[in-house]
């Protein structure tokens, strides 16, 4: 995947990702609409279909909402690079389909507007200006392979498909 980057730091919280005050709206468009806008007013509006989140550690830590990876899916985020994730928002992402990487260095090789190439199977990310390039660990097969079925509920359905 390849997309422009937006750069975060550390401890960007489920409630900075999607405030609570729109956690009675269940559409997840309506959710897009105010995706960060606490932490980055102009992200909804300027967000584009394949755009990558770059962040620090401890990424989507605070309350378990599942709301939080479902607005930056729904907002177009392809993928979320960060030095370390909440395990509840990081399960999360993956069960909505939506690509989270570990990898400590990334925060530091890009900036706001950069574009970067992941390859999700080869465990590789490159900044695709300054040709800069790290290695991160791959995820397991299984968890692949619901990234690649655009989540859990349609992974299990083929799985069970007769």
């Amino acid at each position: 995947m390849i997309g422009r980057v937006w750069v975060y730091g550390d401890h960007v919280n489920t409630d900075l990702i999607i405030p609570g005050r729109y956690l009675d709206d269940y559409d997840p468009k309506n959710l897009a609409k105010h995706v960060l806008e606490d932490l980055d007013p102009e992200f909804s509006r300027k967000v584009a279909y394949g755009d990558i989140i770059i962040a620090g550690r401890n990424f989507g830590c605070g309350s378990s909402r599942e709301q939080a990876p479902v607005a930056l899916k729904t907002a177009g985020v392809s993928a979320v690079v960060a030095g370390s994730f909440s395990r509840i928002f990081y399960r999360n992402a993956i069960n909505i389909g939506l690509p989270v990487i570990e990898c400590k260095e990334a925060a530091d090789m890009f900036k706001n507007g950069d574009r970067a190439l992941i390859n999700i199977e080869k465990g590789i990310l490159i900044n695709e200006g300054s040709g800069k390039s790290v290695k991160f660990a791959t995820l397991p097969d299984f968890l692949l392979d619901i990234i690649k079925s655009n989540g859990l509920v349609n992974y299990t359905k083929k799985r069970l498909a007769p």
